[in-house]
């Protein structure tokens, strides 16, 4: 992975030190992302224009030829998205496997395994995996994990409580509540996690938020 400059404390959620530009920080989003970030009972939050460039950033984090382990059961989106666009235009990988069944995950593991993506539930089908369980797993083996937290949100479930290094939403679903915004984030109690989603989210121009009229 790669390692972006940690922003500094006296101004925590601009993009280094104070405003300079606004796809690169505002009080308005920053404002935002330092309440959903308390919710998930996170540290620091990232905006992004839709849950899915929140999962793009997630995998952006990661270096050419790194594995991914994913639930099998996976969101569809997400699942176009590793399959037949990231894997098919990159040297990242992905496996698929149930992760909830015993052993599954840990044979699916591999040495550049990088990522552990899961969601409980799923969406649309609701099945379940003991977050504990995967990110003492996840830990142990030294890789990080991300939990999409869309279906449950942060008022019944915060993963980052668990073990989960990183908690995606989709706001446009339960966090927005209204059907009216399409938004999404990732919130993580890591400093330099943060630092590094704030260097993605700077670089790929995808933090606006979309309003439906």
């Amino acid at each position: 992975m790669f390692t972006a400059r940690v922003q500094g404390e006296d101004d925590p959620h601009s993009y280094y030190v104070g405003y300079e530009y606004c796809r690169t920080g505002n009080p308005t989003r920053a404002a935002f992302e330092q309440a959903v970030a308390s919710a998930e009972s996170g540290k620091y939050a990232v905006a992004f224009s839709s849950g899915s460039a929140a999962t793009s950033a997630v995998v952006h984090l990661l270096e050419a030829g790194s594995h991914v382990v994913s639930i099998d059961d996976v969101y569809g989106g997400t699942q176009r998205y590793f399959k037949r666009l990231v894997e098919k235009n990159s040297t990242i990988e992905f496996s698929f496997c149930d992760i909830g069944t015993d052993g599954e995950l840990e044979r699916a593991i591999r040495p550049n395994t990088k990522l552990i993506w899961m969601e409980t539930p799923t969406n649309p089908t609701l099945k379940i995996a003991d977050i504990r369980k995967i990110a003492a797993i996840a830990k142990a083996h030294n890789i990080l994990l991300a939990v999409d937290n869309t279906f449950m949100s942060s008022y019944f479930q915060r993963p980052l409580e668990l073990g989960a290094d990183m908690v995606i939403n989709s706001v446009t679903k339960f966090v927005n509540g209204h059907s009216d915004v399409v938004m999404g984030f990732v919130a993580t109690r890591s400093k330099q996690l943060w630092a590094d989603l704030r260097f993605v989210q700077n670089g790929t121009n995808c933090v606006e938020v979309r309003v439906v009229i």
